[in-house]
């Protein structure tokens, strides 16, 4: 197993580059604060950005919970990877990191000044500071199965076409989130805030008179919605009902970025056209 690293300051553009450097330093596991990430699936993780404190992300990102560094150990002799890139700030880190997790020596060191520019840096930097945006080098559909209420937006990377092995370039999905510890201090939405979006995206819909009472609640595995509308009379009723779930999980999922659970549509009156 040949173990590399890619070190960088905080908020510098390493986990946005890390499936470009996995690719090609053929390491199929990233370490990434706290997450241990094979392709398109977490394996094994809580991520350091999902951390209430500061604190509690740097014990994350260190993994200096016992217990979470025996599954991330469990995990990596099970998957037993060709190789396996670090990500950190300092080269202390990372090997703080590969000795916890009884990984072999790191034999290559790559500086983010070395994949890349010094532009790419500066605007990296800003989305940190300036808009707390941070990435996870995963599929959005799989940060959300993990994490859910965190506020997640999707980023495509394009994978190029390495000159020396026969693997076709294609697009990779990773997952900008916005944790719940900023800079700045914690971001919520309030219920009113998304039950406002719910009624209007129900008022899209053909067929709804009116959209009635909404009630939406924060779980462990993201937002449950009920909503109550009022429909015209002839209509098919399971149709509209099914348009209505889809047409509010999308516009919730994209003006909020949580998680949705589900979306409960309970017909509790028709009316007929005036």
């Amino acid at each position: 197993m040949e173990v590399c690293a890619l070190i960088g300051p905080s908020g510098t553009g390493k986990s946005h580059r890390a499936i470009m450097v996995a690719h090609q330093t053929n390491c199929d596991i990233i370490i990434d604060d706290g997450l241990l990430i094979k392709g398109d699936q977490i394996i094994v993780g809580h991520t350091a950005k999902k951390q209430p404190t500061r604190i509690g992300a740097i014990k994350a990102a260190l993994f200096l919970d016992g217990d979470f560094a025996v599954r991330a150990r469990e995990a990596l002799q099970a998957h037993n990877p060709k190789g396996v890139l670090i990500l950190g700030t300092s080269l202390g880190m990372v090997q703080k990191i590969a000795d916890t997790l009884g990984l072999p020596e790191i034999s290559k060191i790559i500086d983010i000044k070395d994949v890349a520019s010094p532009e790419e840096i500066k605007k990296a930097r800003m989305n940190r500071t300036r808009f707390s945006r941070h990435v996870i080098p995963a599929p959005t559909m799989e940060v959300r199965k993990s994490f859910p209420g965190t506020l997640i937006d999707p980023l495509r990377i394009m994978i190029r076409k390495d000159k020396d092995k026969a693997v076709a370039k294609g697009w990779r999905e990773q997952s900008v989130v916005r944790p719940t510890f900023t800079f700045y201090g914690k971001l919520t939405i309030s219920e009113s805030a998304v039950a406002s979006i719910v009624t209007l995206a129900a008022k899209e819909v053909s067929g709804v008179k009116r959209p009635g009472k909404v009630h939406a609640l924060q779980t462990e595995e993201g937002l449950i919605i009920d909503i109550s509308p009022v429909l015209y009379f002839g209509i098919f009723l399971p149709g509209v009902s099914k348009k209505i779930q889809s047409v509010v999980k999308e516009r919730v999922e994209y003006m909020t970025g949580l998680s949705i659970k589900s979306v409960n549509v309970i017909v509790k009156d028709i009316e007929f056209k005036k």
